[in-house]
């Protein structure tokens, strides 16, 4: 901790006032003194003074460390423990003060919990009226949630200013085949609370659909809304729809804004159906061509067979010309047909779904349409599959349920089979869909009747044969028998999902985890025309990140082996926009290093390079200011691969550390763990990117009240009172 001054300048008045009382009682006693014995000092003076020194450091010494106790008792306690209180009042869920110093400062620390507890019992009391009284608004805003969640639709609501304020998880999706990076940044760069809808669509089109919107509006159209079709920066093509959020206010704020408060983007990605209908209009085109060109000829070669003098080899010839024009023209409708053909079966929608969940449905489904008991088998971990509870397909399950119920139904039918097992499991990189009965088996013959006859149900059929289900999943089907056991099966082998088609589904389906993807409040902001730095602290999104490195020498050669990074947007910490990448940083990792952060070089090898992951998290933290717990040591890393990765971090900068030393300039430490200590943040995943860059995320957001309470709101004000602080010296 930085020595107090007051302490080092009380000591030097004690010092001095010591030596002048020694002063003033060494005159006196040489006043007593016979003329004798001063002429004796004089003489040698040198013992006398020794002596008078000796007893001079001795005396200021015991009293510098009296009052340096006093000072630590009664002084630094009273300071820590105003510190503490202002930590006590503007934490939701603090720490209790720890009594310290002397017996009256300790009493008023007792006093202050216990004024504390009493004050967190009426927040509990005021915070249980204030549910009770909203109870029905938060039930609106949990079922908008929900729904917004479960929608099969990308849908986006921005502010006036294209600040994004709700999205669902479609939409997320969405927006991470559309990033340049999708698997660094996941689209993050493009998405998210506060971000600007404005990285992804050219400003001048928004304003052009809004202006149609407001003229819609004033001419009292009762659901306006625009529609355009734009190409984004990555190269898709998307069809936008986009409607008005009604302003709530009234007289000249909603007049300005022509009474919208925002607008709803709905978005599709239009971009392979757009390619599909080109290539049917140049099919089409070709087509046209062809036979116009092939009628042209046959025309001309009737018109010459007219003639009756026709010499028997021209006529001959021209016969010959018509046929090669006739099934010329049968051959491109014949290839116009297998076209629309597969184009109607690759428009046919694949998702992806639980393994378990689609043959839960096929049992439910065959028992009700076939009245015969369906059981499930367990899928057997030897022979050519093994078992896996968390397979996911990709199918289109309304076809393949059909395909399956209509065999079932058939084997009821025209074999009388009296019970089904259904079974599913992995067969190396496609799943593999049984459909067993015990009984009397058919031949192939049957088989492939059944394979291209069109589906019946009962009255109902449909065109589409099992054959077709099965090319449309890009399968395969076949009949076996299980002589030894009396069984027969259809077997099924289906695509099964990737590994980020995976992630997305169960992203989409776990809805008790929710996420919020919505700031309400963010319709009230408005982008101010002032610089950063006189921007308030509470008006700023802030991008708080950690990096972990190969050692602690960025200048030495050390490199950055993991980016962990997370956002706070209108002073709320965004849990689920985070930005964590692992970096293969070229060269070894310290031994001494590898026990703090946990990373081994097995873990880095084969990950992208520090040149690909730079750009993916420049654009993640653009328009913020970059927040880290002794930023000078990450910045200085960020600087040194400048040149290699092409972008630099122009952004303001501010360290938790640092202001941590502002706010609590009394406190022993502020390493990261201390503060949250104080703070009373529980740490999980210490010393690994991410998990530093959240907790240093709620470090400073219990700094803000405490700095505005310091008189300092804006940027310029934090960066400048850091810049005075002890650890501001510190350089790397």
């Amino acid at each position: 901790m930085k020595p107090d001054r007051r302490l080092i300048l009380g000591m030097a008045a004690v010092a001095l006032a010591l030596a002048a009382w020694m002063g003033v009682t060494v005159a006196l006693l040489w006043s007593t003194l016979a003329p004798a014995q001063q002429g004796a000092i004089a003489a040698d003076p040198g013992a006398q003074i020794a002596l008078l020194a000796l007893s001079w450091m001795a005396g200021a010494l015991a009293l510098a460390g009296v009052l340096r106790l006093l000072h630590q008792r009664y002084v630094s306690a009273s300071a820590r423990l105003l510190e503490e209180t202002r930590v006590l009042l503007t934490t939701r869920e603090p720490r209790p003060l720890t009594p310290s110093g002397g017996a009256e400062i300790r009493s008023l620390a007792r006093a202050i919990n216990e004024l504390a507890i009493q004050r967190d019992q009426l927040r509990e009391h005021m915070a249980g009226q204030v549910a009770q009284a909203s109870h029905g608004v938060q039930q609106e805003k949990n079922r908008l949630a929900a729904l917004m969640s479960e929608l099969t639709q990308s849908v986006v609501v921005c502010n006036l200013d294209g600040r994004i304020v709700l999205y669902n998880s479609r939409a997320r999706l969405q927006f991470r085949a559309l990033s340049q990076a999708p698997t660094l940044a996941d689209g993050a760069e493009l998405i998210g609370i506060g971000r600007s809808i404005y990285a992804v669509f050219d400003r001048q089109l928004v304003a052009h659909a809004l202006e149609t919107i407001a003229q819609r509006l004033r001419r009292g159209t009762a659901s306006p809304s625009a529609q355009f079709v734009t190409t984004t920066r990555s190269g898709q093509l998307l069809r936008v729809q986009m409607a008005p959020v009604r302003s709530s206010e009234s007289g000249a704020q909603a007049e300005a804004g022509g009474g919208i408060s925002g607008f709803v983007l709905m978005l599709h990605n239009v971009t392979a159906s757009f390619e599909e209908e080109s290539l049917r209009d140049q099919l089409l085109h070709g087509l046209t061509e062809g036979s116009r060109s092939s009628l042209a000829n046959m025309q001309a070669a009737l018109d010459m067979l007219g003639y009756a003098d026709l010499e028997p080899e021209m006529r001959e010839r021209f016969l010959r010309v018509v046929g090669e024009e006739v099934a010329a023209m049968s051959q491109r409708i014949t290839e116009l047909a297998q076209r629309a053909t597969q184009g109607l079966k690759t428009r046919w929608p694949l998702e992806e779904m639980l393994g378990s969940d689609f043959v839960t449905a096929a049992q439910q489904q065959i028992a009700s349409h076939c009245q015969r008991a369906v059981t499930v088998q367990e899928a057997s971990t030897d022979g050519d599959g093994h078992a896996d509870s968390g397979l996911w397909l990709k199918v289109e399950s309304f076809t393949l349920l059909q395909a399956l119920t209509y065999l079932a139904g058939r084997l009821v039918d025209e074999f009388d089979v009296r019970a089904f097992e259904l079974r599913l499991c992995q067969a190396g990189t496609r799943a593999q869909l049984d459909l067993i009965w015990t009984g009397q088996a058919m031949s192939t013959e049957t088989v492939m009747t059944w394979e291209m006859d069109p589906m019946r149900f009962g009255a109902q059929s449909t065109p589409l044969t099992v054959r077709d289900v099965v090319e449309r999943h890009g399968g395969e089907m076949w009949f076996e028998r299980e002589r030894a056991r009396h069984q027969a099966f259809f077997r099924f082998l289906l695509p099964l999902a990737s590994e980020q088609e995976k992630r997305d589904a169960a992203q989409v389906m776990q809805g008790d985890s929710r996420p919020e993807y919505y700031d309400f409040d963010l319709f009230q902001a408005t982008q101010l025309g002032s610089a950063l730095d006189d921007q308030p602290l509470s008006a700023l999104s802030f991008t708080v990140f950690d990096t972990e490195t190969t050692g602690l020498n960025p200048s030495g050669g050390d490199e950055i082996i993991q980016i962990g990074a997370t956002r706070i947007v209108n002073g709320k910490l965004l849990r689920h926009e985070v930005f964590e990448q692992l970096i293969d940083p070229g060269r070894a990792i310290s031994e001494a290093s590898i026990p703090i952060h946990g990373i081994t070089q097995e873990m880095v090898a084969g990950k992208p390079r520090i040149a690909e992951v730079l750009p993916a998290f420049h654009a993640f933290a653009q328009d913020t200011v970059l927040v880290a717990h002794n930023a000078a040591f990450d910045m200085k890393f960020l600087q040194m691969q400048e040149a290699r990765s092409g972008v630099a971090f122009h952004q303001p900068v501010l360290d938790t550390l640092l202001l941590s030393a502002v706010v609590h300039a009394n406190q022993e430490s502020h390493r990261l763990e201390a503060i949250a200590e104080r703070f009373n943040i529980t740490v999980l995943g210490r010393h690994t990117a991410l998990g530093d860059a959240l907790v240093t995320a709620e470090v400073l957001l219990r700094l803000l009240p405490l700095l505005q309470a310091m008189g300092i709101t804006t940027l310029r004000q934090a960066r400048e009172a850091a810049q005075q602080t002890y650890y501001a010296r510190v350089k790397y």
